[in-house]
């Protein structure tokens, strides 16, 4: 029989401790099943979907979830529109779909800073500093989503004019963007630091810049749920936000077993998750409420985006009704 290591088993050790206390829980015996996407698969803000199924965190809230990852906000938000699942995990951007009238809310401001995208370069790319990126060809996951408004956010920013940068539309699978780096397609992508810090051990990318030198908070991670689910089920949705800050108390408190876990679902070696888990573990918000400067950032972000006709009232777009009391 191999040997396990440390880390391996006391990850083992917290995961029976869990399911002892899953199995003595009251909540357990409801069983709801509840539909989760993810709006990238490797992003920081998303992956405590997959410690609180791991941990069992879920379980403990009577939750049978099933997780379903896309390569974008909004191809999240369609398939939220259209019933296929019932909570989405992605970005505050996506608060858009609401104003726009998609039947979805946004129910949990989960990261307000942004310190898990950064903008990265092919790793031979003679690109050294911010201001070598005016008028160059930046990839983004798709139109309305954070990483394009972070790429005009960046243009305008440095003082270059809405047409500073081009704007390509590529997703964001990990595997698109190496394959543009390769063929000269894009001479940056605005990515999750995850990806980048694996693109480095590869020597296939390299981090230019965080886009947090240029970007407050932004709602950076948020949650949202489908009006049916709050209609027809609002208990189940109370019980996937206490897990899910029940998680954040957890990842705060336990790197080796969260940089574990981390590294299993995104495929990505400990040593580059355990540099994500470094850059971003004081991101997490407690208590999931909305923070004004994100709301502020948002709202602006919407109008010169022009996603809207007219700006919104942001406080019809979300609610922290469901949150833990």
């Amino acid at each position: 029989m191999p040997k396990r290591s440390p880390r391996s088993l006391v990850l083992a050790g917290f995961l029976a401790a869990c399911q002892s206390a899953v199995f003595t829980s009251a909540a357990f015996a409801a069983g709801a099943t509840l539909s989760v996407g993810k709006a990238d698969a490797n992003a920081s803000p998303i992956l405590p979907v997959n410690v609180a199924d791991k941990i069992g965190l879920f379980k403990k809230h009577g939750l049978d979830v099933k997780i379903a990852n896309f390569t974008g906000g909004s191809k999240m938000a369609q398939a939220m529109a259209a019933g296929s699942i019932d909570i989405g995990v992605g970005a505050g951007t996506e608060m858009a779909f609401v104003a726009k009238g998609a039947p979805i809310i946004a129910v949990c401001d989960d990261a307000p800073p942004i310190p898990f995208i950064g903008i990265a370069v092919p790793w031979d790319s003679p690109i050294r500093a911010i201001g070598e990126l005016k008028g160059k060809r930046i990839g983004i996951s798709s139109a309305g989503s954070l990483t394009d408004w972070l790429a005009r956010e960046l243009a305008q920013h440095e003082g270059w004019g809405p047409d500073g940068v081009t704007r390509v539309a590529i997703g964001n699978g990990a595997a698109a963007t190496i394959a543009a780096f390769r063929t000269h397609a894009i001479d940056a992508d605005i990515a999750v630091t995850s990806n980048i810090f694996n693109w480095e051990e590869k020597k296939e990318g390299r981090l230019l810049v965080p886009v947090s030198q240029y970007v407050g908070n932004i709602a950076a991670g948020a949650i949202y749920a489908t009006q049916h689910l709050i209609a027809t089920d609002p208990d189940t949705l109370r019980g996937f936000l206490a897990a899910w800050l029940e998680t954040v108390d957890f990842i705060t408190t336990h790197k080796a077993e969260t940089v574990e876990i981390e590294s299993e679902a995104t495929g990505y070696p400990r040593s580059v998750m355990a540099k994500e888990y470094d850059a971003t573990k004081g991101m997490f918000s407690k208590d999931c409420k909305f923070d004004a400067e994100s709301l502020s950032n948002l709202k602006r972000a919407f109008i010169e985006q022009k996603l809207v006709n007219a700006p919104p009232d942001m406080s019809t777009l979300y609610t922290e009704a469901f949150l833990p009391k």
